[in-house]
């Protein structure tokens, strides 16, 4: 009979931990490897963007504000809704968006223009006409730029209010930039390569932007949660305040969602930098 060593408890306890909370949001894999040749990484191995996107606690509220924000374009809305299960699978869905983003952060430049043509191929099908009679297609550059530029801000954002460290205005131009070659390799326009330029993206998409019906379903349904157990949905509500919270006052309008009382947004924001430290503890992101 084997004799338990208490000394590894704590040891068995964060792996535990650690298991649970990437179960939790959909990571069942374990993470790609890690590419540390800076001659065959895809993004700078030093770069901001492995900062960024290694910080898990303050990825997942960064994620959904970008859910948030991405369903304000009635066409980016509606390849979601004819073409996705995500209702279905919404972790499953979550997934696949992870193992993305951590095979271009940290992968190879062989397996992340790999991950993009799998992209591309998914995309040939996702076309179709929105609810204004105006036809749609995923690789389309103009709907590519939209869809980057609410994933750059947000991601960006969520790392700048709730990240493990302060990163200063040139490393925030620097993600942008650096952000902009998996951008452009995915065929999106013009895309941003500073934080001056990300912002004129923003408002150039702006007049685009409403909350289709489409949208409003989608809305209620990552606002409402989709995950099981008090705790978790306890957590994830302080998430999706979060992430709202991370909108302009002007994409909250148009998401038709109330504005928090002051006092209520300073609670929610203490609450959730104490959520991400305690996801960070158990789910450490890897040093740069």
């Amino acid at each position: 009979m084997s004799v338990l060593n208490w000394k590894d408890v704590p040891s068995q306890l964060r792996t535990r931990a650690n298991a649970n909370i990437r179960r939790a949001v959909g990571l069942t894999q374990n993470p790609p490897p890690r590419c540390v040749d800076p001659d065959t990484a895809y993004f700078p191995i030093d770069g901001v963007a492995r900062l960024v996107h290694a910080d898990l606690s303050s990825m997942l509220v960064g994620g959904i504000a970008s859910l948030f924000f991405q369903m304000l374009h009635p066409h980016a809305m509606a390849g979601v809704a004819e073409h996705s299960r995500y209702e279905h699978d919404p972790l499953g869905r979550l997934l696949q968006t992870a193992n993305f983003i951590g095979t271009t952060t940290f992968g190879t430049k062989e397996a992340a223009y790999a991950s993009i043509e799998r992209v591309h191929a998914v995309h040939l099908g996702v076309r179709g006409v929105a609810d204004d009679g105006v036809a749609y297609d995923a690789n389309d550059p103009h709907l590519l730029a939209w869809v980057h530029a609410a994933e750059a801000s947000m991601f960006l954002r969520g790392y700048q209010r709730f990240g493990k460290s302060a990163i200063t205005r040139d490393e925030a131009n620097a993600y942008v930039k650096e952000m902009a070659q998996l951008a452009s390799d995915l065929g999106s326009e013009n895309p941003p390569t500073n934080l001056s330029e990300l912002d004129a993206t923003l408002l150039r998409f702006r007049p685009e932007l409403r909350l289709s019906q489409d949208g409003v379903a989608a809305r209620d349904f990552v606002r409402d949660g989709f995950v099981d157990g008090v705790v978790t949905r306890l957590a994830y509500r302080l998430l999706v305040l979060s992430a709202l919270d991370l909108l302009e006052p002007w994409a909250r309008e148009l998401l038709r969602v109330k504005k928090s009382p002051a006092i209520k947004r300073v609670g929610v924001r203490v609450a959730t930098h104490f959520l991400c430290a305690l996801v960070r503890m158990f789910v450490p992101p890897p040093d740069r």
